[in-house]
């Protein structure tokens, strides 16, 4: 399946007020007049694509604007290893980006329910949507992105060896972390070992429990208050169970209840006093025994009292020092056990960590090498297919080049050891120079046309958006661009703004954009073109205002031409 942008809505967007509108997958043109709104909406999707809002693209008289995509990607692609990162649900196979833009000039972006920033917007966007238009063509007129295209040019055999440098990479950057801190560090080192050695021992020597401080506190102040405690336990006893002189209330209750017994069956009421006194007598029999207990645990042990002290205050000192209860503690000793753990498993000998190190050093130099000679092969490979490719579009002298700037001597990037860029020589006799300084205009719109015919064989990117990238060509370079952009949609769902009638002739899709002024207002229409209103529509932008019937035959042939090259695939 390929990744498609599924369904867009736009709402008080400029001189939008409300347009939804379905895409499929393949080759959609947008055309209209000058005006009518057709890169409006390309902005909206940039906008869903992360890209710079502002509250001037609100509607005069609205709050705010409301745009929303439905897109589709394919399981295994990079947009959702991205949205797995991010914690972003998509178990749907869908994917719904939400952002709304207020006057006030503040943004709210969704994905799929979840509020996101606009920066973590803008890195999914770039998985999403590859917009080129006159002056925007993203990754091919930055730089550090060429080699990341190189490499994806260059298929699954260099992606083995990337592969392979970067395990290996891994392990090198990891020693040689370890070898910079023990050089840089080794005193702070010594005495962070050395004090979380103390602290370890500290703390577990101590042998502490979950809420044992607690108990003890209980237990002290028992024994604290021995004196009152034993009064209080003694005199409640007496007074529940009497002396010689005085009958306790233990009797006198069981007293009243043995009286009341003998007269429960004269009236129901007596029979409810009878069992409240039983109840109370029960219990305060039970009372009874709990405090004949109690009486017997008291007992005054001045050395118990002495050791609870010192244990009170062993556990005041570790809260003092390492938490403000015994979870915390417990939970700062399980730390930095695991600190020192790791710390004492770094404690190799020094020459064992130079060996190893250098070990792994002449292996990423030897991958590396076997990496960068697989990526001047590929990038030969990779001018001779722009160059066929520049070559279908007219510009056969056009000289482009992958150029290797000279490698930093011992220095490893994650990447490999190369930086590449592209080179362009638009003309003969020209200066060569690098793709991103090349002033843009129908020549440069060409060339990354052509790049992107190559590129997007291997990229996973959503929809490659085209405005007016075909302005100020006409005749067989027209056709070639249509030609190029058709094909491009077999790897690709691509969507086209253009004025050219050979290149919207080769869509699978032709939508009409017009604009109506309703009262005093602007409002932007979007309408599906049949066979009959699109040749209407191809005749209007052959002709212009004035549709003959010669410009009706010409548009017939576009679409009959059209059917023949893509019939030819």
């Amino acid at each position: 399946m390929n990744a498609v942008l599924q369904e867009l809505s736009i709402k008080n967007f400029a001189i939008i007020a409300s347009l939804d509108v379905e895409f499929e997958n393949g080759m959609t043109v947008l055309t209209g007049e000058t005006g009518a709104g057709k890169s409006i909406i390309i902005d909206a999707v940039g906008l869903l694509a992360g890209g710079r809002g502002s509250q001037h693209f609100v509607r005069t008289g609205a709050d705010k604007c409301v745009l929303q995509g439905a897109f589709v990607f394919p399981d295994n692609g990079e947009t959702y290893q991205l949205l797995d990162d991010l914690g972003i649900d998509h178990e749907d196979g869908s994917v719904i980006i939400q952002r709304e833009i207020y006057r006030s000039g503040r943004n709210i972006c969704r994905v799929n329910g979840m509020m996101v920033n606009t920066s973590t917007l803008k890195q999914l966007g770039e998985t999403i949507v590859d917009i080129h238009g006159q002056n925007e063509h993203q990754e091919l007129m930055q730089p550090d992105k060429h080699l990341r295209l190189l490499d994806e040019f260059g298929g699954q055999a260099l992606l083995t060896l990337k592969t392979a440098y970067q395990t290996t990479y891994k392990t090198y950057q990891r020693l040689h972390r370890s070898m910079v801190d023990r050089n840089t560090h080794q005193k702070e080192w010594a005495q962070r070992l050395d004090m979380l050695r103390f602290q370890v021992k500290e703390i577990e020597s101590a042998s502490l429990q979950p809420d044992e401080e607690a108990g003890l506190v209980q237990q002290r102040d028992r024994l604290v208050n021995y004196q009152k405690i034993n009064t209080a336990l003694q005199e409640s006893f007496q007074a529940l169970n009497g002396n010689e002189e005085v009958t306790g209330a233990l009797d006198l209750s069981g007293q009243a209840m043995n009286a009341l017994s003998e007269i429960v069956d004269l009236d129901p009421e007596f029979k409810q006093l009878s069992e409240a006194l039983q109840t109370a007598y029960y219990a305060l029999q039970d009372a009874s025994g709990e405090l004949s207990k109690q009486v017997d645990l008291v007992e005054w042990d001045e050395n118990k009292l002495d050791a609870i002290e010192q244990r009170l205050d062993v556990i005041h000192q570790l809260k003092r020092k390492y938490g403000d209860s015994e979870a915390q503690i417990l939970a700062y000793l399980k730390k930095i056990t695991r600190e020192l753990a790791d710390m004492e498993a770094a404690e190799i000998d020094e020459g064992d960590l130079d060996s190893e190190l250098a070990e792994q050093e002449q292996q990423l130099q030897t991958q590396g090498a076997a990496l960068s000679e697989k990526r001047h092969e590929v990038a030969a490979a990779l001018e001779v297919a722009v160059k066929r490719e520049l070559g279908d579009l007219y510009m056969a002298k056009t000289v482009f080049q992958v150029r290797f700037k000279e490698p930093h001597e011992t220095t490893y990037f994650a990447t490999g050891m190369d930086d590449v860029e592209f080179y362009i020589q638009p003309n003969p006799g020209e200066e060569i120079r690098p793709l991103a300084k090349i002033a843009s205009g129908g020549e440069l719109s060409r060339l990354m046309l052509a790049l992107k015919t190559i590129f997007s064989k291997s990229q996973g990117v959503t929809s490659i958006i085209f405005d007016e990238v075909d302005t100020g060509v006409s005749g067989r370079v027209a056709q070639a661009i249509a030609e190029k952009i058709s094909g491009i949609a077999q790897n690709s769902q691509v969507l086209c703004i253009t004025h050219l009638p050979q290149v919207a002739a080769m869509s699978d899709h032709h939508y009409f954009i017009a604009k109506q002024v309703t009262g005093d207002r602007t409002e932007t229409h979007i309408k599906r073109l049949g066979t009959d209103t699109r040749i209407q529509e191809l005749a209007r932008m052959s002709a212009g205002t004035t549709v003959t019937d010669l410009a009706l035959d010409h548009a017939k042939e576009l679409l009959e031409l059209a059917d023949q090259v893509k019939g030819k695939r």
